[in-house]
């Protein structure tokens, strides 16, 4: 069997029974054009190869016969995907599987599922492995630091052939449940070997699936079945206490649903989880706060760089009340003098950006303070990474990194090793753009450290330090005396 490597690794993986080995070399034949395996040409494979390297091959094998779209990046990912859609249960299969899993206990429902996205090539464990990643120290406690390596820029082939390609409106975005299955195009990627489950949040269809380039572990996406738009309001608080009541061995949050202070995909509500534990929820309680009418439930403000109230109690009802009142509160609040508005004529700046959990016997919510209006001084937002850490990080603050991991981008990667080679070579004069840029900061810290410093450690930990610094500029309140002062005074504005 000349698709034997694949097979046997899918078989190892539980992607399909012995009984489909013959049906599956045939349909393989069928797909690279071949009446047998005659046909084609031997392939060199190490002893045990991984599924990085049997996609590899296969794909030039491809290639060689004419079957790709093109030999960029995106040509060769279309056609992976492709591939292990074949060793991909259907989704019927998989909605069954998981919910028979989940009768004896959601735990092993996701164990399972997951699996099956690593073992398919869904989740890029490969390519997020390239990641790198390290932690920093600071007064709110252990930053998680990544530059994101594992999502490929797009391949120039890629964005020509996207341009001349005409306009598909079909799936209407990457989260619609319609992406199951779909082959992808040049501009959309490929999805057969997606698969969603159905849940219920609130009495209303959902899906769960997992993100393939995760930025944390089992990194799911939950999305609402309808295309509609992103809304924070006291539906979403209700159903993401619901996703923890089945799932309580993960957390969930949204992003914000307003421009700047939200995430990429606005015009899709979903949200996003997992099994991980992030530096914000394991910040204290820096000042409990008591609302009139809901002596119940546990509240504070808590010590993290942005502004979060976290609310806990064992009433999932009561927390959606009292968070939808804080809600209402802060999108109506303007406080002029510290800069805070709540709109500007008809558009409005406030919403929050929440993250529930379950711990400890209680639920758990989190609601994390925003407002994006913009300054001439700060025309991306005032609440936004400011002009002076660009260079470090100017792309939107979200979700994952409200939480304190931050998703810093590619480019890092070699200008931090270009400047460490700067500093190295005695900091002469220089015109390239990929120092420049970095000058003032490193000037800034290079007194601090000894000439026999370790310059890749130093300049991870000053890249931790403006991370933390790019918090601290979208809290609405900075943790000082005066910004509790203001977050007080808000506060007191919501009613029992």
């Amino acid at each position: 069997m000349y698709f034997k490597p694949l097979i046997d690794y899918a078989l190892a993986q539980n992607l399909c029974v012995q009984e489909d080995a013959c049906f599956l070399e045939n349909q393989l034949l069928d797909l690279y054009h071949a009446d047998s395996a005659e046909e084609l040409p031997a392939l060199s494979l190490s002893d045990h190869p991984k599924l990085g390297e049997l996609l590899g091959a296969y794909t030039d094998l491809a290639a060689q016969r004419g079957i790709l779209q093109g030999d960029g990046i995106t040509a060769r990912d279309l056609f992976a995907a492709r591939l292990m859609g074949y060793f991909t249960p259907l989704p019927s299969a998989v909605a069954l599987e998981f919910s028979i899993r989940g009768m004896q206990g959601q735990r092993q429902a996701t164990d399972w599922f997951y699996h099956l996205c690593l073992a398919n090539g869904y989740i890029q464990k490969e390519r997020i492995a390239k990641n790198v990643c390290w932690q920093t120290e600071t007064e709110f406690g252990t930053l998680d630091m990544t530059i994101n390596l594992s999502k490929p820029e797009k391949d120039p082939q890629a964005i020509a052939a996207a341009a001349k390609a005409q306009s598909v409106s079909y799936p209407k975005c990457q989260l619609c449940r319609e992406n199951e299955g779909y082959a992808g195009r040049m501009d959309h990627p490929a999805r057969q070997n997606l698969r969603v489950v159905p849940l219920r949040l609130q009495g209303e269809p959902w899906y769960f699936q997992y993100s393939p380039y995760a930025y944390y572990n089992e990194h799911c996406i939950v999305l609402d079945a309808r295309h509609i738009p992103m809304k924070i309001d006291r539906a979403c608080f209700a159903q993401l206490l619901d996703f923890v009541s089945q799932f309580p061995h993960y957390f969930i949050g949204s992003n914000a649903d307003l421009p700047v202070v939200g995430g990429s995909i606005l015009s899709h509500a979903h949200f996003q989880g997992g099994r991980d534990t992030f530096p914000m929820a394991e910040a204290e309680i820096a000042e409990p706060v008591t609302f009139g009418g809901f002596e119940d439930l546990d509240a504070g403000i808590v010590n993290w760089a942005m502004s979060v109230i976290r609310l806990a109690g064992t009433d999932k009802e009561r927390i959606t009340e009292l968070a939808e009142k804080i809600l209402n509160a802060w999108r109506s609040y303007s406080d002029e003098a510290r800069g805070i508005l709540a709109c500007t004529g008809d558009t409005p700046h406030h919403t929050v950006t929440p993250i529930a959990r379950y711990r400890g016997g209680k639920y758990e919510l989190d609601l994390v303070l925003r407002d994006n209006h913009t300054t001439p001084e700060h025309p991306l937002g005032l609440y936004h990474p400011h002009a002076e850490l660009h260079h470090i990080k100017k792309e939107n603050i979200g979700l994952i990194e409200v939480m304190g991991r931050a998703i810093l981008p590619a480019r890092l990667k070699t200008e931090l090793e270009a400047v460490r080679q700067w500093i190295l070579d005695g900091m002469p004069d220089t015109d390239d753009e990929q120092i420049t840029k970095h000058a003032d900061w490193v000037r800034s810290f290079r007194g601090d450290y000894p000439d026999d410093a370790d310059w890749e450690t130093v300049l991870r930990e000053e890249t931790g330090k403006v991370f933390k610094e790019v918090l601290c500029q979208c809290a609405v309140y900075p943790m000082t005396e005066d910004g509790l002062c203001g977050f007080r005074a808000f506060l007191e504005t919501v009613q029992g």
